[in-house]
């Protein structure tokens, strides 16, 4: 994270060339974390919610509380993305600190380096890989 609040995006997380990403703010083992999403898997949640047969009520309201947890966003030409300082504040990222970049298949997270070890720990801890994908 630089003074700036701006993360330097791998290249293999970059979307394409102005393709716009969302933020969302998350947690994960009542953890906080900032889930980074391109406009296909944001796509894909909305489209969980319009074909789950709930009220349109209830639609309505995950819908906008969906959209208010996200923040919309772009990856500059330099690959680095503005984190918008109130998920700055929520996560706990610092400025000028070390964070950490998690690759989450059709997504990626970004964590603080604290909260990295601990998740790091936990999945160790949780992970039952009988099919051996983790040796």
């Amino acid at each position: 994270m630089d003074p700036k609040n701006r993360v330097s995006i791998h290249p293999d997380f970059r979307p394409a060339a102005g393709e716009k990403v969302f933020l969302l703010s998350s947690e994960t083992y009542e953890m906080p974390v900032v889930r980074v999403l391109n406009q296909e898997d944001y796509d894909r949640r909305v489209a969980i919610v319009k074909n789950s047969g709930k009220d349109e009520k209830e639609k309505n309201r995950l819908l906008g509380v969906l959209a208010s947890w996200c923040r919309e966003a772009s990856i500059n030409e330099q690959g680095k993305l503005l984190v918008p300082k109130d998920l700055i504040e929520e996560t706990g990222i610092e400025t000028e600190g070390t964070v950490w970049l998690v690759g989450r298949q059709s997504y990626f997270e970004i964590w603080t380096e604290a909260n990295y070890v601990r998740l790091r720990k936990i999945e160790k801890a949780e992970a039952n890989d009988d099919l051996g994908i983790l040796d």
